[in-house]
């Protein structure tokens, strides 16, 4: 059985996909879920995130998302491409700055390689989840990451920059449905809130208005927790348990998990 695959996406850049990925992984994880963190960002950031930038910049394309992007690529070695991380039942495919030469628009003109990632994922039955960090734009990366994904996830910053190109990655992944059915939006994440801030409650407000359900019950603060974590290459569940970062991306992975439940037998009714 393929596992369930969710990429995170937003054309903005500094909405916390990259550390909603990293610090969701560990609280899977926790609940016993085996986790593939797939780094479709040519900037690395997760893959950094769990090895260091030295380690992930020196990977030879092959060894990189670049391969899956590639109409001429090499024969992708499933158990080279995906590194095990010190953290059990956590695993990445990481990516770095070859991918970058393949993100390009119009992505939907690529060959036989835009299916390339979702047959990469479905092999890999030993995961329950898949994660798939999206860079920021809506170019083939993020592409091809919609085709492989049976949900869409948007992490939205309660703010003008992080609202404003909601149309556009509805649009994208309305057109990814076309040729990827499955892939439905799971919803809007708020990230990086600032409760005190009046303008992120009016904002957080707004959303709720125009996207109803869409919109998940847990919000993501802007909490140093977090930041801490990331800069000791750790998810918070393992850095720090106790604390309410920790509680909050545990809750936020319960809701997705019961989110998509709900979902799935929707669709087995209709």
């Amino acid at each position: 059985m393929a596992p369930t695959t969710i990429c995170l996406i937003n054309q903005k850049g500094g909405c916390g996909k990259s550390s909603t990925c990293f610090h969701l992984a560990g609280a899977f994880a926790q609940a016993g879920l085996n986790v593939l963190l797939v780094d479709a960002d040519p900037q690395g950031s997760l893959s950094q995130g769990f090895f260091g930038s030295e380690f992930v910049e020196c990977l030879p394309e092959q060894l990189t998302v670049a391969t899956l992007l590639d109409d001429d690529r090499f024969p992708a070695d499933d158990e080279r491409l995906i590194h095990t991380t010190e953290f059990e039942r956590i695993a990445v495919f990481p990516a770095n700055h070859h991918a970058a030469a393949f993100n390009t628009p119009c992505p939907e003109t690529a060959g036989l390689s835009q299916y390339a990632m979702r047959e990469f994922i479905e092999r890999q039955k030993e995961f329950d989840i898949v994660l798939v960090d999206c860079p920021p734009n809506l170019y083939r990366c993020s592409w091809s990451a919609m085709l492989a994904a049976d949900w869409a996830l948007i992490p939205v910053p309660p703010e003008d920059p992080g609202t404003q190109g909601l149309r556009a990655v509805h649009q994208a992944i309305g057109q990814a449905h076309q040729l990827n059915p499955r892939l439905e939006l799971l919803g809007h994440l708020v990230t990086r809130s600032d409760r005190r801030l009046l303008v992120h409650r009016t904002y957080q407000q707004r959303l709720r208005e125009l996207y109803g359900e869409l919109v998940f019950k847990t919000v993501i603060p802007e909490a140093s927790a977090f930041k801490v974590a990331l800069a000791c290459r750790k998810p918070v569940q393992n850095y720090s348990p106790n604390s309410v970062a920790a509680d909050l991306t545990a809750r936020l992975s319960r809701e997705i998990l019961d989110r998509i439940a709900l979902k799935n037998k929707q669709r087995r009714v209709a």
